[in-house]
């Protein structure tokens, strides 16, 4: 199954410099707003979606609203997807973050990173990607060559990226994640393949996945042939 990370586009607090968490008040800027209905023209070409899931926070909910009426597809809520826990530096300006000890942490080596009557970083990690993986399982279907759509939030896209790249949660912030960006993972039996990531304008053609008949009849031959989720040597070939 190949799942669309969409990050929320930009709110109100991303323009005050101000770290918004979990607020539940903080929404799209004019300019977020904007961004969200050019996601139709970006990913209207898509097959329809099985689902947009989205984190619970009104910036992710006004960020899908135009995409739902697209698709007129399921719009589902689900709460581990939800922004990191920040605890106390919730609403705190970013400037006077920088000069916290927990800063450097956070920079270096998030994975120890637990915010002060919040959650850590390896939490968040843990949470999204048992969630992401357990949603493209459940969308899936019988022959998982269906799309699906989530909606969350910049770290959050990023944790599950570095899982996806099979890269070390301490060197996720070497990803970018834009405001209304676009990341593309397709899930296989053998593993994550990350198409895409921060794709701020038109989305290239998503993968389709191999339906099961497919894969099972590709994977019976001679030990000659290549399994239908296996990486081509050289790179791919393209569509």
């Amino acid at each position: 199954m190949t799942v669309i990370l969409l990050r929320h586009g930009r709110s109100t607090a991303n323009t005050s410099g101000v770290l918004a968490g979990r607020s539940a008040a903080v929404g799209l800027d004019d300019h977020g707003r904007a961004q969200s209905v050019a996601l139709i023209e970006r990913l209207g070409d898509l097959q329809k979606p099985v689902a947009v899931v989205r984190s619970p926070l009104l910036r992710c909910e006004q960020t899908v609203a135009p995409l739902v009426d697209h698709f007129d597809c399921p719009e589902i809520i689900d709460e581990r997807l939800v922004e990191v826990d920040y605890g106390q530096w919730t609403g705190r300006p970013i400037k006077e973050l920088l000069s916290e000890p927990l800063w450097r942490v956070v920079q270096q080596q998030p994975s120890a990173a637990i915010f002060p009557d919040g959650e850590g970083l390896a939490q968040v990690q843990s949470r999204t990607v048992a969630a992401v993986r357990e949603l493209d399982a459940r969308f899936s279907g019988e022959d998982g060559s269906g799309i699906w759509i989530a909606c969350t939030h910049g770290d959050v896209i990023k944790a599950i990226l570095a899982d996806a790249m099979g890269m070390h949660l301490d060197s996720f912030q070497r990803i970018v994640v834009e405001p209304a960006s676009a990341s593309v993972v397709r899930y296989s039996l053998a593993r994550p393949y990350v198409h895409a990531v921060n794709c701020t304008s038109t989305l290239p053609s998503v993968p389709a996945q191999p339906k099961q008949s497919e894969k099972t009849e590709k994977s019976e031959g001679s030990p000659g042939h290549a399994h239908a989720d296996d990486a081509v040597v050289g790179g791919s070939a393209g569509t």
